[in-house]
């Protein structure tokens, strides 16, 4: 039998128009869902809305609006961006749904069976934004908040209780011995801290506006916005059934397996009165309230009045006009930052994240593994590399071997999984990508193509099938967080059926071996590179200047005043070779296969009497990438090289050969 997982995103106020918070949150409550689901385990996934209180009745009725109409208004627009940011929910509820309803007054009845609820009065102060009491000593200056800030209201009225203090030890006594049940650490202490000053009984009813489930027996009564938001992870399980199979599986008496992911600013209702309410009603607690931070956007607090709210649905549009689309947003989400802390957001962030790990690093190792298997073996991938072999011949690089440490690669990947250290499981993928890639340069498989011995063909099809392999192990297990470019990758690696279908064993390092004769299908890039938008700035106003004259040269060769507008004309990118040889019939030319990150350019340069075609291979040069193609002794030239000194002596422009340690990346701009 499988093992059983349940996650949930808190159901999202409709109050809000959705942002870069809730698509964090959800999207962070996919990819645990995704990678429970590829390791074989019977998955639940809730997302939903919030749609009843005060805040919602009041913002109708500013609208001209019923709370209904308003509701039903806002709910598509969470729909629609969860489907866009691809979103694999199971259920999204709504807590204006009947089934809520339902599920919400049995628990109310459960409540007040056992004695948990009485009716009396309440007086104190109410934060209608966050629908909270306060007492006058938790207050901010100026009647304020302590959560959001803005002013409070006196109120008094008529309520039911919950008598929460009565579980004030059991919730202690449980966090003690579940050290798993908040998360992190930080906020774990924050909750223990809180419970510690004392737990007051919980007023869970109003009379002061309708929008609301009524309390059953007592309708001028509205059950208190909390007690029915909560309820819905079980709601949608299928409460108040308890003898429901969804809800035996995912809600089970024993070895809990409910995850929430939150935001910490709803830590306390989640961490201190939903298993308050749970333990009242004989209920079992979840396994893990896992709260993460918030975002700042570049540097500031996000709000509308600054006018800096990042909006998912622009942020993804933007990466679709550059081929990337909406995994690159999922990627940096994930990747910025450990899951927990605060994060800022900015865009020149995202360009850089999506440039160096995706467009230069599993970019690069996609492009040369899928083009070169198919240029010197055919297309066929090698079903058996000889690990052995490579680690002979690169020794300390990096043990490609299916046992040890290459099973180590999943093994860290999923520890850092299960406790939801998104960034360390990407690192560590990354920082193995970044390895392959090294491989790859030192091993040099254009050369090893071109003898004739034996060994070097060995070693040929060993680089190329442990290349194929990682790249296939890496499509898997990246799956979960960019499940669209990880399945272009696994087609063209040959494989037929649905990168989603796939089921692995994490303990068996040898998930990602292929199949003799199996072949590769070439494709598009499934990462170009993206240009900042202080380029794009740059050249926009260079176009528009295109059709002035251009500088001066006088006779001496040297050229006149050249603005920053012209200067930024010249594309000057970083660009390594990768293969070289000489051109037939000539003594100085010199054709080469040179990597500028988002592709492979092929660039003839007049450099032969200087340099030999072995000594160039591994080369930092620098490339003017935006020069029309011109053909040299009928071969096509794709950009230059730059170089200094006359034709017998030239110096590349460049950084060196050698070890690529400290040098910028393929495809970097010179500027």
């Amino acid at each position: 039998m499988n093992e059983s997982f349940y996650i949930t995103t808190p159901i999202y106020y409709v109050n809000d128009v959705p942002h870069i918070g809730h698509a964090y949150t959800t999207v962070a409550a996919d990819v645990m869902a995704r990678y429970k689901r590829l390791v074989g385990e019977d998955v639940y996934f809730l997302t939903g809305t919030d749609e009843h209180g005060q805040k919602v009745e009041k913002t109708a009725g500013g609208k001209g609006l019923r709370p209904r109409e308003f509701v039903d208004s806002i709910v598509p627009r969470y729909k629609e961006l969860w489907r866009l940011l691809n979103v694999s929910n199971d259920d999204f509820i709504r807590t204006t749904e009947e089934r809520h309803k339902k599920s919400v007054q049995h628990l109310f009845r459960v409540l007040q069976e056992k004695g948990d609820i009485y009716k009396g009065e309440y007086e104190d102060w109410y934060c209608i934004p966050c629908e909270s009491f306060w007492t006058s000593l938790q207050l901010k200056e100026g009647n304020k908040c302590p959560d959001c800030g803005r002013p409070v209201e006196k109120l008094k009225e008529e309520s039911y209780f919950f008598r929460m203090s009565k579980y004030e030890k059991p919730l202690l006594e449980h966090i003690e011995t579940h050290p798993d049940f908040v998360g992190p650490e930080s906020r774990r202490n924050e909750i223990v801290s809180f419970i510690k000053t004392g737990l007051r009984d919980l007023s869970i009813s109003r009379t002061t506006f309708k929008w609301g489930i009524p309390v059953p027996g007592d309708e001028r009564h509205v059950i208190y916005v909390w007690l029915d938001a909560l309820t819905n992870y079980i709601t949608a399980l299928g409460y108040p059934n308890t003898d429901d199979e969804k809800f035996k599986k995912f809600w089970p008496e024993e070895n809990p397996v409910a995850v929430h992911v939150i935001g910490k600013d709803i830590l306390r209702f989640h961490a201190v009165y939903w298993p308050c309410f749970l333990l009242a009603a004989g209920l079992p607690l979840p396994k893990t309230i896992m709260s993460h931070g918030w975002w700042t956007i570049e540097g500031e607090k996000m709000s509308k009045s600054r006018g800096n709210v990042v909006d998912p649905y622009a942020v993804v549009e933007e990466l679709d006009r550059h081929g990337i689309g909406v995994d690159g947003f999922r990627y940096f989400l994930m990747r910025e930052v450990p899951f927990g802390l605060d994060g800022d957001y900015s865009r020149e962030a995202l360009v850089s994240r999506i440039n160096s790990d995706l467009a230069n690093d599993l970019g690069n190792l996609h492009f040369r593994t899928v083009n070169m298997i198919e240029k010197y073996l055919g297309g066929e991938v090698p079903d058996k590399p000889d690990y052995e072999k490579i680690n002979r011949m690169y020794p300390g690089w990096f043990p490609l071997k299916p046992s040890g440490d290459l099973a180590a690669v999943p093994m860290f990947f999923n520890i850092s999984m299960k406790s939801m250290s998104f960034n360390n499981a990407l690192q560590g993928m990354f920082d193995w990508v970044s390895s392959l890639n090294k491989v790859i340069d030192y091993s040099a498989p254009w050369t090893l193509a071109k003898s004739d011995k034996e060994e070097d063909k060995a070693l040929l099809k060993a680089v190329l099938g442990v290349s194929a392999q990682a790249l296939k192990a890496s499509a898997v297990l990246l799956s979960p967080f960019m499940p669209s470019k990880m399945q272009m990758i696994w087609e063209q690696l040959g494989h037929t059926e649905p990168l989603s279908s796939m089921r692995i064993d994490i303990t068996n390092p040898y998930f990602f071996i292929y199949e003799k004769g199996q072949k590769i299908k070439r494709g598009p890039a499934p990462f170009p590179r993206i240009e900042t938008e202080r380029i794009k700035a740059l050249k926009a106003a260079s176009e528009q200047k295109s059709k002035s004259p251009q500088p001066p040269f006088d006779k001496g060769g040297q050229k006149g005043d050249l603005s920053i507008d012209d200067f930024m004309k010249v594309d000057l990118r970083v660009g390594k070779i990768l293969e070289a040889e000489r051109v037939p019939k000539s003594d100085k030319l010199i054709k080469m296969r040179i990597d500028i990150g988002e592709e492979t350019r092929q660039i003839v340069g007049g450099i032969g009497k200087a340099y030999s075609p072995e000594g160039l291979v591994g080369r930092t040069v620098v490339v003017v990438a935006n020069l029309k193609p011109v053909r040299l002794m009928g071969i096509e030239s794709q950009g230059m090289v730059l170089a200094a000194g006359d034709v017998n002596t030239l110096k590349l422009a460049g950084f060196g050969a050698g070890d690529d340690a400290g040098k910028p990346a393929p495809g970097t701009r010179v500027k």
